[in-house]
């Protein structure tokens, strides 16, 4: 193989700011949940930033380039059995880290959306809890709480695969996820073309972050009405 082409094209850089956007989001998020009080306003912040970041995801999923869409690497159980027989040879995701992928999205995009009508029963309020009565504030609270554990595992589960990749395989999944670029597995035939750069992907990238945006907007509560004051009945001592 020529020098030029010793190293491949993976990770698109929307999908890579993506990435390292959701680790910094998801760390801001369980801090300042941890901290409480007054840092409660940053927890609502970074969910809604983990939403507007898994919306944007599952569009570029559709329409990103190739490495980055679902149909290239979300696969069934025969692809699973010939990945875990060695004899799967691809560039991107593996089949069986796909349902890594799919459920990181998944259980982080219920968590975020979960966390918009919760309730602490002292002062924070998720921005659409106002659209729920109180019990379904508290009941979807403990949905957003006992979650929390599952959430911690398949993180671990994430973390616990990339050092299986480096110690046993030999294989750095952390550098490409950083450049972009990864050196070519054995068995690789089909080298993608470099899809970012051009008028296409700024295009896309530019319509699928105006629709994450309006979905953020919309799940800030910033369109709901703010409660009418009561006003004090006349002589009475407040």
């Amino acid at each position: 193989m020529n020098q030029e082409h010793e190293r491949l094209p993976v990770w698109d850089p929307a999908l890579r700011l993506f990435h390292w956007a959701l680790v910094a989001c998801v760390v801001g998020a369980v801090v300042s949940v941890k901290i409480g009080g007054s840092a409660m306003g940053w927890h609502e912040a970074f969910g809604l930033a983990v939403l507007g970041l898994i919306v944007w995801r599952l569009q570029w999923g559709f329409v990103g380039p190739q490495t980055a869409r679902f149909s290239a690497f979300v696969r069934g159980p025969r692809e699973i059995l010939t990945y875990l027989r060695g004899q799967w040879h691809g560039l991107g995701h593996n089949p069986l880290g796909a349902l890594s992928v799919l459920a990181l999205l998944g259980l982080f995009g219920l968590q975020a959306v979960l966390g918009l009508f919760t309730y602490d029963e002292i002062a924070f309020r998720g921005p659409l809890a106002p659209l729920v009565d109180s019990d379904w504030q508290l009941r979807l609270t403990g949905w957003h709480r006992a979650l929390e554990p599952l959430l911690w595992l398949i993180v671990l589960l994430h973390v616990g695969a990339i050092f299986f990749y480096a110690v046993v395989k030999k294989e750095d999944l952390v550098r490409p996820m950083i450049t972009g670029y990864r050196r070519p597995p054995s068995g690789v035939q089909d080298v993608p073309p470099v899809e970012w750069g051009n008028k296409a992907y700024a295009l896309r990238l530019a319509l699928t972050i105006v629709v994450a945006l309006a979905v953020v907007y919309g799940a800030s509560g910033a369109w709901i009405p703010a409660p009418t004051p009561v006003a004090p009945v006349p002589g009475m001592d407040w």
